[in-house]
Parts: C-alpha cells; sequence; structure tokens
C-alpha cells in the first residue's frame, strides 16, 4: 500500500519562513505506519520543495496535516488529489479537527480529530483490508448518506513512550532541515484565551521518559550537528523534569545547541538557568504577549510587565538570548500601545522580536467569544495568518 503524507506551505513571510521547521506528526505518523503495518510511507513538507503530483496521484491513501495558516493550500491540495483519481483522503491536525465539517464539505473522505495516531493505524488497516466499517474508529469523521458521522472523541495518548521517535529522513528533502525539532511533552496547564493548545492536547502535561528523549538526542546529534529546536509548548513546566533533561544532555557530553519556548517565569529558577547554559541553550522564545496589563489579565496569561522585563535582563545575564513574541490587538490596545511594545523591546534590547495581531483560531475561548458577538471580518478563518486584521474593533 502506498502512503503519501503533505504538510502544507503557509502562505506569505511568516516566522518559519527562514527555518524551515516542519511539525512532528507526519514523521510520527511516518514512524507508526513502519513499526505497526511495515508501510514506509512519503512525506512531503512544502517549505522545503514541491510535490511529484505524479507521484502523489499513484498513491492508495493521501494525508493531508494542516492548521488554520495553512488550510486553504491544504484544500487546494485536496482538490487536485480528488481530481487525479479516486483516491481517498484523510486530514488531521488542530484547523480540522475543530472545524471537521469544512473539510469534509471541501470533499476529504475522512477528519481524524485531536490525538488520533493509534485511530489513523486503524484506519490505513481497515482501507488496506477494504473493510468499510468505521464506526468503532474513535475521533473519526466521515460522510454517510446525506450528512457526516461524527464518532466519539479519541482518548488522549496517556503515555508518550508508546509513540515512536518521529522518522525525520521519510521527509522529501530532509537533508535540507537546519534545525531539528524533538517534542518531549504534550498539554499545558495554562489557560491563554488565544490558544488553542489546551483544547487541543489538554490542560494536563504528559512528558516521554527522560531517558529515551535522551537517547533520540544522541542519535540526532550524531546524524547531523544541527541545533536542536524544543517543540514543547512549554520546556520547562515540570521544572524537576526539565532538570533532569539537561543533566542528562551535559552527564553524556552532547555538546549540542538548542532553543526552545518557555515563560518568563523560567528565570525565577537560577539551578535552571545555570543547567540551560551549560547544556547549550543558545535562544529562548517566550510569550511575552503585551505591555499592556490590562491585555495581559484580559489574556489570561498570569504575568506582569514587570516579569517581562526581568526574565529578559536576567536571560542576557546568563547569555541566553531572548525572542520576544507579542500579540496585538485585544480591546485594551490602541495605537499607543502597538508604538510602548515597540520602545520596550528596544530599550530591553530583545533579540529577536515577533509581532503577531491577535487572530481567533478555532479551537480558543478567543474564537468563541467573537464569533458569538460576530465580530470576525473574514469568513474563511483559514485565510487567518496573524499578519492580517481580522476582528471587528
Amino acid at each position: 500500500m502506498k502512503v503519501t503524507l503533505i504538510e502544507p506551505k503557509a502562505p506569505g513571510i511568516h516566522v518559519y519562513s527562514k527555518f524551515k521547521l516542519p511539525r512532528l506528526g507526519l514523521p510520527l505518523l511516518g514512524a507508526m505506519l513502519q513499526r505497526d503495518l511495515g508501510i514506509r510511507p512519503t512525506i512531503y513538507f512544502q517549505e522545503l520543495g514541491g510535490l511529484d503530483w505524479k507521484d502523489v496521484a499513484s498513491s492508495d491513501l493521501v494525508g493531508i496535516s494542516t492548521i488554520t495558516t495553512t488550510a486553504l493550500e491544504a484544500y487546494a491540495i485536496l482538490e487536485r488529489v480528488k481530481q487525479a483519481g479516486d483516491i481517498p483522503v484523510v486530514m488531521g491536525g488542530p484547523h480540522v479537527t475543530f472545524l471537521p465539517e469544512e473539510a469534509l464539505e471541501r470533499g476529504a473522505d475522512f477528519v481524524m480529530r485531536g490525538e488520533s495516531e493509534f485511530a489513523f493505524i486503524e484506519l490505513v488497516k481497515r482501507i488496506r483490508a477494504g473493510d468499510d466499517d468505521f464506526a468503532s474508529i474513535p475521533g473519526l469523521s466521515y460522510p454517510s448518506g446525506d450528512g457526516f458521522v461524527h464518532n466519539p472523541s479519541t482518548p488522549r495518548v496517556q503515555h508518550l513512550d508508546d509513540l515512536p521517535w518521529p522518522d525525520l529522513t521519510l521527509i522529501r528533502n530532509h537533508e535540507k532541515i537546519r534545525v531539528v525539532p524533538v517534542l518531549t511533552s504534550r498539554g499545558c496547564p495554562y489557560n491563554c484565551k488565544f490558544c488553542s493548545v489546551t483544547k487541543m492536547f489538554g490542560r494536563r502535561y504528559r512528558f516521554r521518559d527522560t531517558a529515551d528523549v535522551l537517547d533520540e538526542l544522541e542519535v540526532l546529534h550524531k546524524r547531523s550537528r544541527h541545533s536542536i529546536f524544543f517543540y514543547d509548548d512549554n520546556f520547562t513546566a515540570n521544572p524537576r523534569r526539565t532538570k533532569d533533561l539537561l543533566r542528562g544532555i551535559i552527564d553524556r557530553d552532547l555538546k549540542i545547541r538548542w532553543t526552545a519556548q518557555a515563560r518568563v517565569d523560567v528565570v525565577r529558577d537560577e539551578e535552571m538557568l545555570d543547567l540551560m547554559r551549560d547544556s547549550g541553550c543558545m535562544f529562548l522564545y517566550l510569550g511575552l504577549e503585551s505591555i499592556n496589563p490590562r491585555t495581559l489579565e484580559s489574556y489570561r496569561k498570569e504575568q506582569t510587565v514587570q516579569d517581562i522585563a526581568d526574565a529578559v535582563k536576567i536571560l542576557h545575564k546568563y547569555g541566553i538570548k531572548v525572542h520576544g513574541m507579542f500579540v496585538l490587538g485585544s480591546d485594551e490596545d490602541d495605537v499607543n500601545t502597538i508604538k510602548d511594545t515597540v520602545r520596550f523591546a528596544r530599550s530591553f534590547r530583545i533579540d529577536t522580536v515577533q509581532f503577531m495581531v491577535l487572530t481567533p483560531f478555532p479551537g480558543t475561548t478567543n474564537y468563541e467569544g467573537l464569533a458569538a458577538q460576530d465580530r470576525m471580518l473574514l469568513e474563511q478563518c483559514c485565510r487567518y495568518n496573524c499578519h492580517i486584521v481580522v476582528v471587528d474593533h
């Protein structure tokens, strides 16, 4: 059985335009297909090159993973696949998890909702066997008669070590990847109103076994000397566990260079900062969000402007650079907020900054509230790319 998996390219210039960083969902599914079904799929990550349509058209099954910013391209790919023949197409990822009927109306045969790794393997197994009974596959949505069937949600993966390491070598042109992604946890206990992570992965942290992560890092480091990006939504969420991992990097003398996402409260732990510096941390991506106290409160961010200022200064003291991520455009913001934010970033010498427009992504509290108020300016939320104002103020 020939399976092709595709991660579409986002339109325009965005934060990952320079660093072509694949999400790990498809390489993980690819590893599972190999382990459980003996199928070695081809993965296309469009940021690294175009699709070989002759190859795609010869597939027995095509899977497309999409977030909201890549949804338009995902649907264009879906349409072209369907033009090539009667090839079953499965869609997954955050966007269609929250809007499954949108994908089905566009022509997808199946939508996998949520953490559907094991459910996807079961679906492929049944398609390969010619079994069209899909009622017992959790998290699956599909057309039936004049409507759609949405099977009960799939339970979240409780033991992440039951999943194999994502196989990046399945990606066409994988040798062009210059920053290697690694995921060590899922979930987030915080509940920021503009973020869909908690709806997708829950508010309880789940961690891989530390030794297993270190083994993967060792293999990846031997394969290439590129830097590591920890894809965790908050890499330092559990300080004890993060310290164990960093000590392991040092003890194994891996000498890697790494970056990660964290919250500003990481600087309250001096032992953590020492270990981060000594284990090769180059950059931390901090969700600073705003220097307007009222906006921080409305975002439910649970941090202050002073926390932000202290974090930047302390990280610089430890030789760790800061990528500051700001979200502009809350109901509490005005033009002066934007100007003040730029002045703040310059005055504290934040190394790199990212200014994004508050965008109501499906699955967020922000989306639900603004939709109820009929304040969204674009009907197609898949045009939402954090660079266009899409909320009526």
